[in-house]
């Protein structure tokens, strides 16, 4: 009988390309996975994976294997789904793996609303830039804080689904003068110094898209996907940022924020759990707190800066 867990480190392995990546998710050694994988080899009677360069690549047999070892691992998780949903309560632990941009506003209130409403779960975060949709499907993480710009296409992987959160829309910050928040024409800014992400990540892609459209080569003078370093050379009146709202401390000193008017650049911001059949308690407990975050961040926001 084939052992799941060895069909997990296959489909691991697979997707991390090498024995050692693998094991390093998995926190084990290198020579444990080996040890597991040539256990599944024997299982199966034939070779499931073959060297390639300073990787390793399926065989024709580890292929067929690893479709089935997908449908296996989902239909486990719909077991374990179906009786937590019967038994109806919240489990023990929980990983969320959020961008950082979502700390302050997002999820530090939805950790504290988790904490309060289900005291024994023991939620793990992960706070990084890199996409995490994979981390998902592989089954490291459970639910994903992730982001869409308006400008790409909507997509996610296979057996993930996707709970909007909410519009956040990109804010001209400068150094403060007393001017108010006045709403900025994109096309205002082509005379000036800006601060930008990189060109490869998504958001530093929808300003550029953004610009293109409203008719101008932005000046990019500083280019860092920091968000602290993007307001500080505003704060400084070195240059002028796009930073997505809920990354800004809406009482931070020092700076002005406008609206964008005639081309948002705007981020869905979603929580992505696996797709599954049966509702399961905890990760739908984790997607209500950032929910209640985003519902209590509008309230506080508008309260700061009620409508004219």
């Amino acid at each position: 009988m084939l052992d799941i867990r060895r069909l997990h480190m296959l489909k691991t392995v697979a997707a991390r390309g090498s024995i050692t990546a693998a094991a390093q998710s998995l926190a084990l050694s290198a020579g444990a996975v080996s040890q597991q994988l040539a256990a599944l080899k024997q299982d199966v009677g034939v070779d499931l994976l073959r060297p390639d360069g300073r990787t390793v690549a399926l065989t024709e047999a580890g292929r067929v294997l690893l479709e089935h070892a997908h449908r296996i691992l989902a239909a486990m998780e719909e077991a374990e789904c179906a009786v937590a949903a019967v038994k109806g309560t919240v489990g023990a632990t929980a990983t969320l793996a959020a961008l950082p941009s979502t700390v302050a506003r997002i999820v530090a209130p939805a950790l504290a609303v988790l904490g309060a409403d289900h005291p024994q779960l023991v939620m793990t975060c992960l706070v990084t830039d890199e996409a995490q949709l994979r981390e998902l499907t592989l089954g490291t993480v459970d639910v994903v804080l992730g982001q869409r710009y308006h400008h790409l296409p909507e997509a996610a992987p296979k057996g993930v689904a996707i709970s909007p959160l909410l519009d956040d829309p990109l804010l001209v910050v400068t150094a403060a003068d007393g001017s108010g928040e006045r709403p900025v024409a994109l096309r205002e800014l082509a005379t000036h110094n800006l601060v930008v992400p990189p060109a490869t990540t998504d958001c530093g892609q929808a300003i550029l898209h953004a610009c293109h459209q409203a008719g101008f080569t932005p000046t990019t003078r500083y280019v860092t996907a920091d968000i602290s370093a993007q307001l500080a050379l505003a704060r400084a009146g070195l240059a002028t940022a796009l930073v997505p709202r809920t990354a800004i401390d809406p009482g931070a000193p020092g700076i002005r924020t406008a609206p964008i008017e005639d081309h948002p650049i705007l981020r869905l911001l979603f929580a992505a759990t696996r797709r599954t059949e049966s509702t399961n308690p905890t990760t739908a407990a984790v997607v209500e707190a950032l929910l209640t975050a985003v519902r209590q961040d509008r309230t506080r926001t508008t309260h700061l800066h009620p409508s004219p």
